[in-house]
């Protein structure tokens, strides 16, 4: 019987590495760029290369090994000193889809095609660039569009703007880049290469095949048109993963959706930043904010485990977007990161607004004031080597507005008021200092509250009291937010013309400002 036994074992451990595949290949220097290895183009050494799970570095002659299974990808981990290659629409090229039977059948949306047997050998070229330790890149949040006139509006009031900007590294969207079509891709893929720099997708909870069984497989369509869900690249002297971080269907219920990670995927985070040296930044890429959201919208043990694998790191920071709204939060050794400076995450504004709704402007795109009152824009990620600062721009602004004043226009001299001067610093954390002075006078603090804007306040009930037509979509109504601030408005004005100036400076030291005038008048 013992014989049997081990016999059994035997041969079941037989089986498995008789199914266990392990892909090879080169990591060489493209010269010529015509995506072929050539004799003359050499290896590179100490190139990581990742299966979704492991993480291998490349010899000395730029050869890997890695175990592969069906439904994994192979990629290479970008070097900060090489460029990827990228397709006609400037989307990255640096995986192999391993499908050799394709996605699984009966999927709405066509997900990968048969890729057939495992080549002999699964090579990635790269360009050799220079290593810049100083750049740019420009975020964007959820472009979501449900229809065709959503993906105009997203060209025509945001891509248009930016089309050929100059110093520009990288683009990166951070999910939603479509709003529950995959079949949209290839429009989206044409729109955004119109920025013309190399442009990488996180994926959202809108960019899903919702008829997944299971999570590993909710991202088939994303894989196809994209590649990876979760991969990680190097840029200066910054690193930075990406990280599909939708669990579907919901593990507690079995309905919609819930953030966090698999076990697969924190693996490859932890594989993958062994090869890290710890003096650089850390960027995390995410669609779902770490912070809760009305409740238990992250799993917990996920956030925590991630913020624990970061720890080794002081220079971090990571982004997401989804909410439609913007939000700075910290994470400190309470949440699990065990660094003296806290982590910050910064939840940023998208390219569509509130979901491309509010009135119909010049341009024909719609105002689509986001649910805090701030407007829809996007980000300019600012590194300098391990340090980094952050730039919101509102679309179709100055990039000087970066703050709302609201208060009264007019007020009676003599007449005691309840009116506050209340700012909206759209990127503000609620550590910032914000102060206000009237007619070049004493600078006042102002305080920090959460709340709603009033003035986004007034845009959407115009569309609830107006009894005449106004082209474009109501707005949701308002969000609660912390980077509000606020003061009292003062009673003793003599009549005359006053002008309200607003500064705020943000956590990086940059002083924002904006002005509101108002009128005092006498008793009539």
């Amino acid at each position: 019987m013992k014989k049997l036994q081990i016999l059994l074992i035997a041969l079941f451990l037989t089986s498995l590495a008789l199914a266990q595949e392990k892909a090879s290949g080169i990591v060489y220097e493209d010269l010529n760029k015509n995506g072929k290895k050539e004799r003359r183009e050499k290896g590179i050494p100490g190139v990581a290369v990742s299966n979704g799970i492991q993480v291998v570095l490349t010899d000395d002659k730029g050869k890997y090994e890695i175990p592969i299974a069906e439904h994994q990808t192979l990629f290479v981990i970008k070097p900060s000193d090489y460029n990827l290659p990228h397709d006609e629409n400037n989307i990255p090229q640096f995986y192999y889809i391993h499908k050799p039977n394709g996605s699984p059948s009966g999927l709405n949306y066509p997900g990968v095609s048969p890729t057939g047997p495992l080549p002999k050998s699964v090579d990635f070229g790269l360009y050799p660039s220079e290593k810049k330790s100083s750049f740019t890149a420009l975020i964007f949040g959820d472009p979501q569009p449900y229809n065709e006139n959503e993906l105009d509006w997203f060209y025509e009031g945001i891509v248009k703007e930016v089309a050929g900007i100059q110093g520009i590294s990288f683009g990166v969207s951070l999910g939603d880049i479509v709003g529950d079509r995959p079949d949209f891709f290839p429009a989206y893929k044409d729109i955004i290469g119109k920025v013309g720099v190399s442009w990488f997708q996180v994926m959202g909870n809108h960019d899903m095949n919702f008829d997944a069984s299971s999570d590993e497989f909710s991202d088939e369509s994303f894989t196809a048109a994209f590649g990876p869900a979760t991969y990680a690249f190097n840029h200066g002297d910054a690193h930075f993963i990406v990280l599909e971080n939708i669990l579907y269907p919901d593990p507690r219920d079995g309905q919609g959706y819930w953030g966090g990670l698999r076990k697969d995927q924190l693996a490859f985070v932890e594989n993958n930043l062994e090869f890290v040296p710890k003096d650089k930044l850390v960027v995390l890429l995410m669609h779902i904010p770490l912070f809760e959201e009305n409740g238990d919208s992250f799993r917990n043990a996920d956030r925590e485990k991630i913020l624990e694998l970061i720890s080794p790191f002081s220079n971090t920071l990571s982004l997401s977007a989804h909410t439609h709204y913007m939000k700075q939060t910290f994470f400190g050794k309470e949440d699990g990161y065990n660094q003296e400076k806290p982590h910050h995450h910064f939840n940023i504004g998208t390219p569509s607004g509130d979901w491309y709704s509010g009135k119909i402007l010049a341009d024909g795109t719609p105002a689509s004031t986001m649910r805090d009152g701030s407007p829809k824009g996007y980000v300019f990620l600012e590194i300098d080597g391990n340090t980094y600062q952050t730039k919101y721009k509102a679309a179709g602004k100055s990039s000087e507005h970066q703050l709302n004043i609201h208060a009264p226009k007019i007020l009676i001299e003599g007449v005691r008021t309840t009116a506050q001067i209340v700012a909206n610093f759209f990127t503000g954390a609620t550590q910032d200092e914000v102060k206000f002075r009237i007619n070049q006078g004493e600078w006042k603090s102002m305080y920090n509250y959460e709340g709603t804007d009033p003035s986004f306040w007034l845009e959407v009930l115009e569309w609830d009291t107006t009894e005449y037509f106004i082209p474009g979509r109501r707005p949701s109504n308002p969000a609660l937010t912390d980077h509000l601030w606020r003061a009292a408005m003062p009673g003793d004005l003599s009549a005359g013309e006053y002008i309200i100036e607003v500064e705020a400076t943000d956590m990086f030291g940059k002083k924002h400002a904006a002005k509101h005038s108002f009128k005092v008048i006498k008793q009539p």
